[in-house]
């Protein structure tokens, strides 16, 4: 049983998918409910009772727990500065892109042919190179803040399953994605074992609580014309633009 856990939880890392810096508020600036871990010698969370076989049910946050352990709070927000300079550099692309759509927009009816047709095949040239440079940081910016999350799994899948043997768990669900993206419709707060779970991996890692920045992912950067690829403050778990 125990493998059997212990290679779903880390199928999971492999599986996370990282829409970049599009989202704001994730992989992965960790949510503030799983950046704070519960307090030392806390009670684990009260669980329900299945009715017929008496085994307690329990949830967890997969990515919660990984992004809000101080580990994973830590690499994350090490990878959103790695990535500033290149926000930064996607930002000065989009700008220079948006300033020559708006001067073929102010400009049009009063350029020649030769000169228009210039500038628009200018922009259809930065264009493509600019979608090109946004997916190529996405995608490693994903691939990299994957790393991390699977790296902190490896070592916190077997912490998952001893914490639920020993506290009398019959099954333990990942509740990372709403309803209907997975089979979990709803369930209550005091079943979910996220917080313990993070105050004893940190116990365990020694790694020290990362400074509190309160600041928020970085967005992900947009193709040009869906706006501005702008630069945003580092949150526990995002991607760059």
């Amino acid at each position: 049983m125990k493998s059997k856990f212990l290679r779903v939880l880390l199928a999971i890392a492999v599986t996370f998918t990282f829409s970049a810096l599009a989202q704001t508020g994730s992989a992965a600036t960790p949510p503030s409910s799983a950046a704070t871990p519960a307090r030392p010698g806390a009670a684990a969370p009260a669980t329900t009772t299945g009715p017929s076989t008496g085994t307690k049910v329990g949830t967890i946050n997969i990515t919660e727990a990984i992004f809000g352990s101080n580990e994973g709070r830590r690499d994350a927000e090490a990878l959103q500065k790695k990535f500033e300079p290149k926000q930064g550099e996607l930002k000065s692309q989009n700008d220079e892109l948006e300033g020559l759509k708006k001067q073929l927009t102010t400009q049009e009816g009063k350029l020649n042919e030769d000169a228009l047709a210039t500038l628009k095949k200018q922009i259809e040239s930065k264009q493509k190179l600019f979608d090109r440079a946004v997916q190529d940081a996405q995608e490693e910016y994903g691939n990299q803040n994957q790393e991390i999350a699977s790296r902190v799994l490896q070592k916190m899948a077997p912490m998952i399953v001893n914490f639920s043997k020993d506290n009398g768990f019959g099954i333990i669900v990942d509740t990372s994605k709403p309803w209907p993206q997975s089979n979990v419709l709803w369930w209550g707060e005091a079943i979910d074992i996220t917080k313990a779970v993070v105050e004893a991996y940190n116990a365990q890692s020694g790694v020290p609580a990362p400074p509190t920045t309160g600041a928020a992912k970085p967005a992900a950067p947009k193709p040009a014309g869906a706006g501005a690829a702008k630069p945003a403050a580092p949150k526990p778990t995002e991607p760059p633009k």
